[in-house]
Order: structure tokens, then sequence, then C-alpha cells
């Protein structure tokens, strides 16, 4: 299942409709289009996306509209909007035979979307936010992508899978086989056990340790968030091998001989409930009825989030780093002024 695809000899060019214009649709529809293909974008009339895409140079068409007249629709808006808009602007004026793909696997594995049995139905999934899908991309690199195929009616929906993504750059770093299964339980994981949940918990858990005790703000805030980005750096570049090669050996001892005080087996087990919990529904479950509830539980979790202090001390840090905008992108580099001659400063 591991097996990787560098490229697709003849790769097919369907027309595709990208329904949904944030942060992942944006950059798949210019990524797709630099690559070759024929894409139109699928936004509600008047939507905060609208005028974004039609400034990037796309025809915008109603979702129905889109759909009606691609051969391969790509569903790239929020989870929980994604099984109503099937069931009225997508499965309606799907043409018989074309492919549906998803960048997430979640509503088809747990059951919220069933795709007509006449469409070819595939997974693309970069593994990374839209805006490095498409910095990556615009560089001449690429983000890896995971790709899966859940029907394939036309015998092609592989070749389609991986067209797609060779066009988002993928092909460029590495394509590897998955289920919807595997793709959606591991995402699920790694968002909440690692990357978003166990990060910043233990992000905020260390700063709080450090303030409490006496120490200032800013110095935890420096050591226990600021610091994160330049270990993740080496992990990204290297590996756990990288990170010992460029870290002091007092570093490397710390790391060996605490990091299981932290992740030990109480840690181990809560990440085995998470994940069962991801095997058996529970999340899906709860986060379904979330949604529907309008959100009470999730806006509140959020608003505790960005009020932690750690947000004041870090945003008046950050004011000082001439390096990041207000928007908290990094700016690019400028090149240093070059020094005076000695006549220069002679005269």
């Amino acid at each position: 299942m591991t097996q990787s695809h560098a490229k697709t000899p003849n790769p097919p060019r369907p027309r595709i409709a990208v329904v949904g214009y944030g942060s992942q649709g944006r950059a798949h529809a210019l990524n797709l289009r630099e690559s070759g293909f024929e894409v139109t974008v699928g936004l509600r009339p008047g939507g905060p996306t609208e005028a974004k895409a039609q400034a990037d140079g796309f025809t915008v068409k109603t979702p129905a509209e889109a759909v009606a007249g691609a051969e391969l629709v790509a569903v790239l808006t929020p989870d929980m909007v994604q099984p109503r808009l099937y069931r009225e602007a997508i499965e309606p004026y799907l043409a018989k035979g074309a492919c549906l793909l998803f960048a997430h696997g979640f509503n088809v594995h747990y059951g919220q979307i069933a795709p007509r049995a006449d469409l070819d139905v595939v997974l693309v999934a970069p593994k990374g936010p839209g805006a490095l899908v498409r910095r990556e991309f615009e560089i001449g690199r690429g983000v890896p992508c995971v790709y899966a195929v859940q029907q394939d009616t036309s015998g092609r929906a592989e070749q389609l899978a991986l067209a797609y993504a060779a066009g988002l750059g993928g092909a460029r770093a590495n394509v590897i086989k998955t289920t919807f299964k595997e793709e959606t339980e591991t995402d699920l994981f790694g968002e909440q056990a690692v990357l978003c949940g166990g990060a910043t918990k233990l992000v905020q858990a260390g700063w709080e340790t450090l303030v409490e005790a006496g120490y200032q703000p800013e110095v935890a805030y420096y050591e226990c968030l600021h610091e994160l980005k330049l270990i993740v750096d080496l992990l990204y570049e290297g590996g756990i091998t990288r990170m010992h090669e460029f870290i002091s050996e007092t570093a490397q001892y710390g790391d060996l001989t605490r990091g299981p005080y932290v992740i030990d087996a109480h840690a181990r087990a809560q990440m085995k409930k998470i994940l069962a919990e991801i095997q058996d529904g529970t999340f899906a479950r709860q986060w379904i009825a979330e949604y529907a509830a309008g959100n009470p539980n999730y806006k509140a979790l959020k608003q505790a989030d960005l009020d932690h202090p750690i947000e004041a001390t870090g945003r008046k840090l950050r004011a000082a780093m001439s390096w990041i905008g207000a928007d908290g992108n990094v700016q690019p580099a400028r090149p240093a002024a070059p020094r005076p001659t000695a006549e220069a400063a002679a005269a």
C-alpha cells in the first residue's frame, strides 16, 4: 500500500471544477491551472471568496453550474458543509461517469456522503496546509500527497488521482497510495495527538509551568514556543538524526532522559484512547452533533485558547520581529545594504 509514484505517463486532463476557495481550494485551483488543466471555480454567489477567485482570473459559477460542466469535481469546502452541498448542488448535476475527488476522507469514511455508484471516487490529500501547497509549487517544489481510490467505475480512477496530484506539485516530492480509512484516521490522529492538540497543549503547559515558578513570561515564551520552530525545522529537514546533530550534548541528554517524563505510559495510553475514538466513530459523531447544535462547546474552547495569556505575551514579542508582517506571514528577506567603501566613508 505504500508504493510511490513519481509521475503518470500520458496523464488524463479532465475539465475540473474546484468547489470551495479557501486555503486548499485556492492553492489547488491555481496550481492545477498553471499545470495546464482547465479549471472552473464553484462558489456561492456573493460569498466571501467569490471576489478573490475572480481577481485570480477564474471563471466563477455557482456550485451546480460548475459541477454540470466538469469531468472531475474537487470538493474542497469544510467537512461539515460537504454533506448538504453534495446532496443539493453536486450529486443532481454531476455527469454520469464523472470523478468525485476529496482532499480528506472524513465524510465518505464515516458515511455522511454516499457517492453514486456510477462515479469514480478518489482522494488526493497534500500533506500540508494550502498556503504551503501554493508556496512550494511557486518555487518549483511540491508538498507530498497521499491518494486513494474508493470507487473505480471508469477503470482510470487511479490515473485521474495521480494526474491531479501531479498537477498540485505532489509528484515533485512524493505520492503515496493509501485508503480513505487510513487517510482519515491517521490525519485526525495526527491533528489531535501531535500536530495541533498535542503541540499546543504542550507549549501552553510548559509556559504555565515556568511562569507559575516565577520566571518572566517573555523568557518562557521564547523557550517554549518561539524556539519550537527551530527544532521543527531540523526535524523537517532530516528527522531526529538531524536534530541531534545540531543541538548541544546537554540538550541531547535532557531530551533522552527527561522526554519520557512527559510522554510516559499515561500519555501513550491517552493517545491510544484518541485513536480508538477515531476508529470507532466516537469523535466523528461528537463533531457532527456539535456542528449541528451550532458549535457552542467548540466556540467556547476556541475562545479560551485565544484568550490564553501566552497569546498576549506572544503578540508583544512578535511586534518587535520586523520580518513578521501584521498578518502573521513571514516577509521575504531583504538583501543587506552594501557597506560604504573607504573612499565614501572618508568623503
